[in-house]
């Protein structure tokens, strides 16, 4: 089956971008410069991605809250105009009507992305919080919605745009020195830093919010009533013992990848790596994986199998690295 494209996948090819599949479609996994020096330039100025291939959908109707709330575990009546929350979807549900429209998405994330966006919108973007979002003309495009989000830890803006103008955007932004183009390979290692799961690695549709440490994510309203998907199961396992819990882990040595074994300072398997990089940051190995709920506490010794040998692992607070959302506080 071919691979989907972005509407920015001729823009990618013309800026030297190496393309490659994931999850169906075409998308580059870096530029000229290396992973390091693009993982490197977002921490310490800005980089611009292309994540088109997520999708974008507007709920229309007198039902949208009680629809999203059969569809998730977070509290969506609290949500005010214009404010956001991560949360996990079922993988079945309503039944809608589809309006199609196309848009790309970009991200703009690292420590100078709102100053060089502030020079083409006339919003004030130090009101624009982390997880709020506006409507808004950006460069010369109008409509656009942008939201004080992103994947990477960093400060940043993810951007809605018309497919028809992704290119002239993305070309806008990149006539400011400081902007610099990013792919896959940089993406990933920055949310893994970040202690950000990835969906089909770090989490998947049999993992709970509880067992994935996204705990945080559960609507205290809808925990107390008990009326999220899975409530049964899951609210059980908030006091209850785990059998399996996400957690990130630390290491010098042969960097950690995914499927890597982990074990007891006894040798018992006790888990697996589901993510693993060298981080470009700390200078040490970084990792996230399920383990038995007994071996969670942070700073628990245990084991990771890397290349048929064994070496030594520390279980390590998320993020590994400091966060920079902006929030006001």
């Amino acid at each position: 089956e071919a691979l989907k494209k972005t509407p920015l996948f001729d823009f990618h090819k013309s800026h030297g971008g190496k393309m490659v599949s994931f999850a169906g479609w075409s998308l580059p996994v870096q530029y000229q410069d290396s992973h390091l020096e693009s993982h490197l330039h977002t921490r310490r100025h800005c980089s611009l991605f292309d994540v088109s291939h997520m999708l974008q959908t507007k709920i229309f109707g007198q039902d949208r809250v009680k629809m999203m709330e059969s569809l998730v575990v977070s509290d969506i009546a609290e949500l005010k105009p214009n404010q956001n929350k991560a949360s996990e979807l079922r993988s079945a549900g309503w039944d809608v009507n589809l309006e199609v429209t196309d848009h790309a998405l970009m991200a703009l994330q690292g420590p100078s992305a709102a100053h060089v966006l502030q020079a083409g919108v006339s919003d004030d973007l130090r009101k624009l919080t982390f997880m709020t979002s506006a409507v808004m003309d950006v460069f010369g495009v109008p409509g656009c919605r942008v939201t004080r989000c992103g994947y990477t830890g960093e400060d940043g803006v993810e951007i809605s745009v018309p497919a028809e103008k992704a290119v002239h955007l993305a070309e806008a932004l990149l006539k400011n020195q400081e902007v610099k183009l990013a792919g896959l390979a940089a993406r990933d290692s920055l949310r893994l830093e970040a202690g950000l799961c990835l969906y089909g690695n770090d989490i998947d549709e049999r993992t709970t919010p509880v067992e994935g440490s996204l705990g945080w994510t559960l609507g205290k309203r809808r925990r107390a009533a008990m009326d999220f998907p899975g409530a049964a199961i899951v609210v059980p396992q908030i006091k209850g013992k785990l059998t399996r819990k996400r957690v990130g882990l630390t290491s010098t040595g042969a960097p950690i990848r995914q499927h890597s074994l982990i074990m007891n300072t006894e040798g018992a398997v006790i888990g697996e790596i589901t993510s693993g990089c060298p981080s470009p940051c700390l200078k040490k190995n970084v990792a996230m994986g399920y383990v038995d709920g007994q071996y969670s506490k942070i700073g628990t010794p245990l084991m990771v199998e890397v290349r048929k040998k064994q070496q030594e692992a520390v279980v390590s607070k998320m993020p590994f690295v400091p966060t920079r959302y902006y929030t006001l506080k």
